[in-house]
């Protein structure tokens, strides 16, 4: 087999005589000599669909000499581990070749792509490519609404600024659509608890990624699977890939936040006006997070960022642009909704705890693009190396 096609399902019974038309006439139509590989976690007929449709297609092929053979083998799991996560690793195990494309069995990932991934894979230079709806001419139109696609933009740019290295040219780790070299992947280093093995493959180990657009469909039939708990699981899934780096900005977050709060206290006890007090607050945390952030939390990716004078001044215009924004809603909040100024504080500084992270990670630490420095650039990276070299003063 030059190319095995793994299937997670689960209660996709409705699907799968579409799923496996499209998938044969997509390779058929392209030449690539394939397997389908299903695992199944269902609780309904689906399995039952699946062992009908197959042998089915294998006798109308069989007949038809101009066709290509599409073996499709069945793996039901009766009692499932690792989710969906699980089911592709298992997947991987039972596949014929070394090149593995994952799709989802609801055809939201159209089959038609198969050809377009499989030729980007073949050319070498990669360990990993990648169907993305935010790359090029690639759309989310499929997610069911607004609501969902705004979910899904913000879980991507949480996910990108948990991992601003390895996720740097990647613009939809959250993808289910992707075409990867298994002997690429650690299978005792992952750990597949959740649905967005992607995710787990990518920030395991650096691998060479490559992104083909695709737009990504409308579900061909039955109810989408997405939830709240998805959502929950998500993040534990995320907390847990990267739970280090955010933990350590949460840690630093929440000192600031503290000092802040003791700063509006003092200063209000001292008669200090309460938005005095919080300009004051707001200035010395924002120097005094920045400088913990480099030592403890970014302290990895300072060497391939922007200077360090550089970075300071990214991280002290935002904080201050955002504190300009905290500030009147913080007097807002103290002058018509009966909140003292501290629980207002508090209250605000949660929420911007997200949008910082988010904003460090992606923009103060993001890696400098190779040609892209600049003569003042390059000026003010020497003069930052010097003044930070080791030494006697």
């Amino acid at each position: 087999m030059l190319l095995s096609i793994v299937v997670p399902t689960f209660n996709e019974a409705p699907n799968i005589e579409e799923l496996v038309r499209r998938i044969a006439s997509a390779v058929d139509g392209a030449g690539i000599e394939a397997e389908l590989v299903i695992v199944d976690d269902s609780t309904d007929a689906t399995p039952d669909v699946i062992r009908e449709v197959a042998e089915r297609m294998t006798a109308e092929r069989a007949e038809d000499a101009a066709s290509r053979p599409l073996p499709v083998r069945l793996i039901h799991r009766d009692h499932p581990t690792g989710g969906l996560g699980g089911a592709v690793m298992a997947g991987f195990a039972a596949a014929e070749s070394d090149a593995c494309l994952v799709m989802d069995g609801d055809l939201q990932h159209p089959p038609e792509e198969i050809p377009e991934l499989w030729r980007r894979f073949v050319r070498g230079d990669v360990d990993v490519v990648i169907a993305s709806r935010y790359a090029g001419g690639g759309t989310a139109e499929g997610l069911a609404d607004r609501t969902r696609v705004l979910v899904s933009k913000g879980a991507t740019a949480l996910t990108r600024a948990m991992f601003p290295i390895r996720l740097k040219d990647v613009s939809d780790p959250m993808t289910g659509f992707f075409v990867v070299d298994r002997r690429t992947v650690d299978g005792a280093q992952l750990k597949p608890r959740g649905f967005k093995i992607l995710l787990e493959i990518l920030a395991r180990r650096p691998m060479r990624v490559a992104e083909v657009p695709f737009d990504f469909a409308d579900r061909h039939a039955g109810e989408s699977k997405a939830s709240v708990r998805q959502g929950v699981h998500f993040l534990t899934q995320l907390t847990a890939l990267r739970f280090g780096k955010m933990s350590l900005f949460a840690m630093i977050g929440g000192l600031g936040a503290i000092a802040n709060i003791a700063i509006v206290w003092a200063l209000t006890h001292m008669d200090v006006d309460y938005i005095v007090a919080a300009v004051i607050a707001a200035e010395v945390t924002i120097i005094g997070n920045f400088l913990l952030q480099e030592r403890f939390v970014f302290q990895d990716m300072r060497e391939n960022a922007s200077g360090v004078w550089q970075r300071f001044a990214k991280s002290f215009a935002f904080n201050n642009a955002e504190a300009v924004i905290r500030i009147p809603i913080v007097a807002l909040m103290v002058s018509s909704g009966h909140i003292s100024a501290v629980v207002a504080t508090a209250i605000t500084l949660v929420i911007a705890f997200f949008v910082r992270f988010v904003f460090h990670s992606l923009v103060v630490y993001a890696p400098r693009k190779a040609g892209a420095e600049s003569p003042a650039r390059a000026l003010l990276d020497e003069l930052d190396a010097q003044a930070t070299a080791p030494g006697e003063l």
